[in-house]
């Protein structure tokens, strides 16, 4: 079977029909169940159309359940069927559907949300409590398939762009860590930017923080595998960031608007940078109002859903948690809480992303 090329704008129309699907459970768990059980790999992986039988066989499965699960995912308009005069499905991948649901190359990929979704919607037992203490869950409460969700949305996109886009785009930052920049990756997660960086630049020190036990046993295990020795991974209530004017770069990928007391962590990012020295703020697109992300932004429900679940939760885990959520981080607040930690400078990088948006900041 030929398949055509991929089209951009499609890519896009079909990402947003994925993410969609989040605010149908059911079909969100089916999704998860696809990923989890292979069967989109295996799909995508035939040069024609199949039966749901044929899938099933190429995974060991029962055919009646494969059956039942791909009936879903082609009403749900995720996966193409075709039936002929017999009445014989057969089932196919879009190559949009294919960079989504099966590609972790691909920047596009999208299951490291469902990877997680058990975890998320198990919230929902304890988050009634949390609605009367105004205490959330930190992310480890989601266990260590939730720091694997994480690991598994943030990768395909950092592999991409973050050495030959973002870096580059920063100015003097690839000639700096070049030299032997001193580097701090803040809220590293699963290290792979860290390590990233770390190989890239060899002459570079990068250290990865973040409190995250299963996040920092995935970087620690990754950097074993990798053996890259200018890399290092610490928990910050134990070895906290250098308040010496020290580094050369801070990275901040997703993070901020996670933390109980972001206020606190700009203004140690602050401390530990070097007079000329560069932060780059990565978070998640926002507008100032809630009206107006509600009138632009075709994803706020369901950004304000998982906020519930897991970002606004996260930042009101501790006594007195800021609790900024999702969409708490847009440019004015960012740009106002950046000069209350003593930056002076506050640039929006010209990066087009769908979820994320990019900023130099320097003391």
């Amino acid at each position: 079977m030929t398949q055509r090329e991929l089209d951009p704008n499609l890519l896009k129309m079909y990402s947003f029909l994925v993410f969609s699907k989040l605010e149908g459970a059911v079909t969100s768990g089916m999704i998860h169940l696809g990923d989890r059980l292979g069967l989109y790999q295996s799909l995508s992986s035939f040069a024609h159309a199949v039966t749901s039988d044929e899938l099933a066989a190429s995974l060991q499965l029962h055919p009646r359940w494969v059956q039942e699960w791909i009936h879903n995912q082609a009403a749900a308009r995720l996966i193409e069927v075709e039936i002929d005069e017999q009445g014989t499905e057969r089932y196919s991948m879009t190559p949009e559907a294919v960079v989504v649901l099966s590609d972790e190359l691909h920047p596009a990929f999208g299951m490291g949300m469902f990877h997680r979704l058990p975890q998320t919607m198990q919230s929902l037992t304890v988050l009634p409590e949390s609605f009367k203490t105004g205490i959330g869950l930190d992310y480890d409460s989601h266990g260590p398939e939730g720091a694997v969700g994480i690991e598994r949305s943030f990768e395909p996109w950092s592999r991409s762009y973050l050495l030959p886009v973002v870096l580059p785009a920063l100015d003097g930052a690839v000639h700096r860590l070049e030299a032997g920049a001193q580097v701090a990756d803040i809220g590293c997660g699963a290290g792979g930017a860290a390590i990233r960086m770390a190989q890239a630049f060899p002459k570079a020190t990068v250290t990865g923080y973040d409190i995250s036990r299963y996040a920092l046993d995935r970087a620690l295990e990754k950097k074993s595998i990798d053996a890259t020795r200018n890399v290092h991974f610490v928990d910050p209530r134990v070895t906290p960031l250098p308040a010496n004017e020290s580094l050369d770069l801070v990275t901040a990928f997703d993070c901020i608007h996670d933390m109980t007391h972001p206020q606190d962590v700009m203004e140690a990012i602050r401390r530990s940078l070097k007079p000329d020295g560069i932060w780059l703020l990565v978070d998640i697109k926002a507008l100032d109002t809630f009206g107006e992300n509600m009138a632009k932004n075709p994803m706020a429900s369901l950004m304000y859903g998982i906020s519930v679940m897991s970002c606004m939760s996260s930042a009101m885990s501790a006594v007195g948690g800021a609790g900024l959520g999702t969409l708490g981080l847009p440019e004015s607040k960012a740009r106002s809480m950046a000069a209350a930690a003593g930056f002076t400078r506050f640039r929006k990088l010209d990066i087009e992303h769908s979820l994320n948006a990019f900023y130099e900041v320097r003391p």
